[in-house]
């Protein structure tokens, strides 16, 4: 990590080492919130934040982010986790703790393409993205200039369908060596086995356009041109074996027309996609999301 990154990360652990997040999912029911902050003010927690969600209040399902300060709080942390086990289990919630002061770490899997890998590089350097970029992995080598100049580790492991499974298995040995926390499928053109996808649950970002489900397969910016689209966009999703099926987290569209060719949509598709899939990564660093089946709940 450049050496100006990694000295504005230790400011920000610093500075927020009494921090805490707290995400639940349950049943919705009387009680939950008065019982949530009741424990954190218990422990000596100020909320700072909180946003919730009921799909019905009536037999729904109820989602709740809350933000804290806690004294002492990496200290506390362990004890706090068991002692909120017996809320946990009196309202059956799905639940976690996070803590500001561990940043997570990312690796960012490109091919060709580098828009979307120079963007989240830019929002990295910039701060916006409080995260240890760890590795760059790739099956070419057109992204290992843009990973030494940041002096980020950089791994060309070329993939097809003839090696997937080789291919994945170095992926995953860098992967552990590294203690990835992320996956950012920054325009990696390979499809992923579902051993991989299973391995990773919810830790797998990606980003492609937005003219699913129409469209699909080789050259969709030259189809949708001849179809004369007026709309073009990007989505942003949590993988899973259902091929660009998974929960979608962000989506964005820039509208065009008869007076655009296929170059101009595909730059800008590009523009969409990189702020698209920059937003989508950030949510996910700050713990702002809760998948709840193939949907997300984004705070």
């Amino acid at each position: 990590m450049m050496d100006y990154v990694e000295e504005r990360f230790k400011k920000y652990q610093e500075q927020n080492q009494n921090r805490g997040r707290l995400l639940i999912n349950c049943p919705d029911a009387p009680g939950i919130v008065a019982a949530a902050s009741r424990f954190l003010y218990d422990q000596g927690a100020n909320i700072i934040e909180s946003s919730q969600y009921s799909t019905n209040p009536q037999g729904g399902t109820f989602f709740i982010r809350i933000v804290f300060e806690c004294p002492d709080l990496k200290q506390k942390s362990s004890n706090m986790e068991s002692q909120f086990e017996e809320i946990a289990q009196t309202f059956s919630m799905e639940w976690s703790f996070t803590y500001a002061y561990e940043i997570k770490k990312t690796a960012i899997f490109v091919s060709k393409e580098l828009h979307c890998l120079r963007e989240l590089l830019w929002e990295w350097q910039g701060g916006d993205l409080l995260t240890d970029v760890a590795l760059i992995i790739s099956n070419h080598e057109d992204a290992r200039v843009e990973a030494e100049r940041l002096e980020i580790p950089f791994y060309y492991i070329p993939a097809n369908k003839d090696n997937r499974k080789e291919a994945e298995d170095k992926h995953k040995q860098l992967l552990e060596e590294y203690n990835i926390d992320l996956i950012v499928l920054a325009r990696y053109m390979q499809i992923l086995t579902p051993n991989f996808v299973k391995k990773y649950p919810n830790q797998i970002i990606n980003i492609h356009h937005s003219f699913l489900p129409a469209f699909v397969g080789a050259k969709p910016y030259e189809r949708a041109y001849h179809r004369g689209v007026k709309l073009i966009g990007a989505t942003s999703h949590y993988v899973t074996n259902d091929l660009d099926e998974g929960p979608i987290i962000e989506q964005d569209i820039h509208r065009v027309d008869h007076r655009d060719n296929v170059e101009e949509l595909k730059k800008i598709g590009r523009t969409v996609e990189r702020s698209v899939l920059g937003r989508a990564v950030k949510w996910h660093l700050e713990d702002r999301i809760i998948v709840h089946g193939n949907k997300t709940i984004v705070f």
